[in-house]
């Protein structure tokens, strides 16, 4: 058995440490490695086997991942490292959107460290078909996912929308499951959270946070791509869109 690749989530935890310290790389005698060390050992991301592997998450392979991100960072100088391509994506994430990647970090830590994310079940589509999971970590996609299926939470915001007399549909594309399967379909509609955890934070969930939306919205807002993760309702609207002008254009090129 090898010793598995990097995860999004131990990315991120390794990708902060390395911002916090100036985009330097952190030596085995750091403290701070050997909090990370500790702390990567524990993540429920492997399997018990993988964990007791020697050299797992060691304080050597810390230190050496932080030299990727330094190295292979656009201001380093110097020849950068060999790294796959999940490191240059994170490295390129961090150099983009750093706040908003040291709140995913943040948002890690804190469910870590109230253990949280060490009761909660893997979820079975946290990872699309591909293997995809989003770059802030499969982790907060897992927690997001818990708290998106709480069935208080859907009724209190189907609930909500009846009162203030909106129709239940889906506020990305329209789609009204009772208008198209019936009696079937109606009172049913998925709830989605505007924005992930590492931005809002881990605070309990208002209803504020969450909107209605169909199964095939609520699937494209999730999915993953290279570099690329979480969309809010209005990002797919707009994707939408684009995809709409493209279309007869393509077709007209196809012919």
């Amino acid at each position: 058995m090898r010793i598995p690749p990097w995860t999004e989530d131990e990315l991120v935890l390794a990708g902060a440490l390395v911002v916090k310290n100036g985009w330097r790389e952190l030596r085995t005698g750091d403290r701070e490695v050997w909090e990370l060390s500790e702390l990567l050992q524990s993540l429920p991301l492997h399997s018990p086997e993988e964990r007791a592997l020697p050299g797992f998450r060691s304080l050597n392979s810390v230190s050496r991942k932080t030299s990727d991100f330094t190295t292979n960072h656009k201001l380093y100088s110097g020849k950068g490292t060999n790294c796959g391509k999940p490191t240059l994506l994170m490295i390129e994430a961090f150099t983009a959107r750093e706040a908003e990647m040291l709140q995913a970090a943040a948002a890690l830590e804190e469910g870590i460290a109230s253990g949280e994310l060490y009761r909660i079940p893997e979820q079975p589509d946290e990872a699309d078909n591909t293997g995809a999971v989003a770059i802030e970590g499969r982790l907060l996609t897992r927690w997001a996912l818990v708290r998106e299926r709480d069935p208080k939470l859907r009724a209190l915001k189907i609930k909500q929308a009846r009162q203030n007399g909106q129709p239940l549909r889906c506020e990305v594309c329209d789609f009204d499951f009772a208008r198209v399967y019936g009696d079937l379909g109606e009172g049913y509609i998925e709830v989605h959270h505007i924005t992930p955890l590492h931005t809002s934070g881990t605070r309990k969930t208002e209803l504020g946070d969450l909107v209605c939306v169909c199964a095939n919205c609520h699937r494209m807002c999730h999915r993953s791509r290279p570099g690329e993760s979480w969309r809010t309702p209005a990002a797919l609207r707009e994707q939408m869109r684009k995809a709409a002008q493209q279309t007869p254009h393509q077709a007209a090129s196809a012919s």
